[in-house]
């Protein structure tokens, strides 16, 4: 199920280098599953950007996303109580009820730690203790430790030049925690490198 509909911006704030946080006001009753994502229509610019939802409750969505191009750009500059129109509710999302592993690994990649946020929610709530990764490519970039830590899970950082948590890639770290299950969410040279190095008969959804 998806919807089309009118959303009050009440937040646009940086939050990274590049990065962006946004709070949207509006019916969220579309959304069912951590990992859907929204399609925005931005003016002046033909094609709707997807991206994916960090958060919601029963009348708000957070989302953040990185200025790449001129719709982003565009996004950004944009200030509260000004308004999108959004499609909602879009994509499959991650199923947190077909993992049975107590201690699940959640691993994101640069943008592709936002969704992963609610998915870790829905998880402790269903009584899990998550272990998440997170890789960026330096300090500037960093994003979300503070608010994973704050709901509960153990949470590493990962940088290629080290300038914070430890250096190298998310896999560099992942291989010295034990999991049965994980999630990912990243660019395709992560996801590549992660499946790679787990042992395939580990349970996965990207």
């Amino acid at each position: 199920m998806n919807k089309n509909g009118i959303y009050e911006i009440i937040e646009n704030a940086k939050i990274a280098k590049d990065v962006y946080k946004m709070i949207l006001k509006g019916d969220t009753k579309a959304i069912l599953f951590p990992g859907q994502f929204i399609n925005i229509q931005i003016k002046d610019c033909y094609l709707r950007r997807p991206i994916s939802v960090c958060d919601y409750d029963n009348e708000t969505i957070t989302i953040i996303y990185k200025v790449v191009g001129q719709g982003t750009d565009i996004l950004s500059k944009m200030k509260s109580k000004e308004t999108l129109d959004i499609l909602v509710g879009l994509g499959n999302g991650f199923d947190v009820n077909k993992c049975e592993e107590n201690k699940p690994l959640i691993i994101g990649g640069g943008v592709g730690t936002p969704p992963m946020y609610r998915l870790c929610k829905e998880l402790i709530m269903k009584l899990k203790e998550p272990i998440v990764v997170l890789g960026f490519n330096s300090k500037e970039d960093v994003f979300f430790k503070e608010e994973f830590e704050n709901i509960g899970a153990k949470t590493y950082i990962v940088t290629v030049d080290g300038s914070y948590g430890e250096k190298g890639l998310v896999t560099d770290v992942i291989k010295d925690l034990a999991y049965s299950y994980y999630y990912a969410c990243g660019p395709i040279p992560m996801l590549k490198a992660v499946y790679e190095q787990a042992k395939r008969q580990w349970r996965v959804q990207f």
